[in-house]
């Protein structure tokens, strides 16, 4: 899936717009200052940092199954209780958490409904279970652009369009299926400025995610026109990138 690379590499692929979502996402879910709160998949950190920031580092805890990423957040955070492993057995105790969130990852978790289920047995009776993932499907993904110059070029690509969570009302049905109750369900949206087109392509060539690993099984002449037909459907730079995530909230 091409999460095996360093924290520095998604930072620099995702982080950019996934810091930018963390507030937004953290004020949907509502954590208020007194809640102990869990990042399910919280990769190198962006919302586990924004959950630090609110609650206080002592009361927030991580996961991920991502060796290099929960070394990451232990380094920058060194008062979180991050542990590696999957969403969908999570290793805390039964109504742990005030709130339990998870920030673009449900649509990679292996069982969804299972990582849900998960997040609402370490929740509180009637505290709140959140998870927010890019509208991949309705093209609002900050990576529809790229995968749209994939799609002219090979059309049978896979892309991330069909993926949990990614289209309109997906999360909801998740959420209900997890048992969850008082579902709502928001769209929020994020803008990201790029100087320069090779500031906004360099990113895809790391190995991050779907993208990154699509970019890697080219060979140079085929990278090459992609690369140049990214830059024929991207704006003149400077450029800006509006994304929309879909979030959905319930109750435990």
């Amino acid at each position: 899936m091409g999460f095996a690379v360093p924290a520095a590499a998604y930072d620099r692929f995702m982080g950019r717009y996934s810091s930018r979502l963390a507030p937004l996402f953290a004020d949907f879910a509502g954590v208020r200052d007194g809640q102990n709160v869990l990042d399910v998949g919280c990769g190198p950190g962006a919302l586990t940092e924004e959950l630090a920031r609110r609650v206080g580092a002592e009361r927030v805890a991580a996961i991920d199954p991502s060796e290099s990423f929960v070394a990451a957040i232990r380094g920058r955070l060194p008062g979180v209780d991050v542990r590696e492993g999957p969403a969908e057995a999570l290793p805390f105790d039964d109504d742990a958490f005030g709130a339990a969130l998870a920030q673009l990852v449900v649509h990679f978790m292996s069982d969804p409904v299972g990582g849900l289920r998960e997040m609402a047995r370490v929740t509180q009776a009637g505290g709140v279970v959140a998870a927010c993932v890019w509208d991949h499907a309705g093209g609002g993904s900050p990576l529809a652009a790229f995968w749209d110059a994939v799609h002219d070029l090979d059309p049978d690509a896979a892309g991330e369009a069909e993926l949990a969570g990614g289209r309109e009302g997906h999360l909801s049905e998740l959420f209900s299926q997890a048992g969850l109750g008082d579902i709502e369900e928001v769209a929020l949206t994020v803008r990201v400025q790029h100087a320069t087109f090779d500031e906004w392509w360099e990113p895809f060539m790391l190995g991050v995610g779907p993208a990154g690993a699509y970019v890697a099984a080219l060979d140079a002449v085929e990278t090459e026109r992609l690369r140049e037909r990214c830059r024929a459907v991207m704006p003149a730079a400077p450029f800006e990138v509006t994304a929309v995530a879909w979030a959905a909230r319930g109750t435990a």
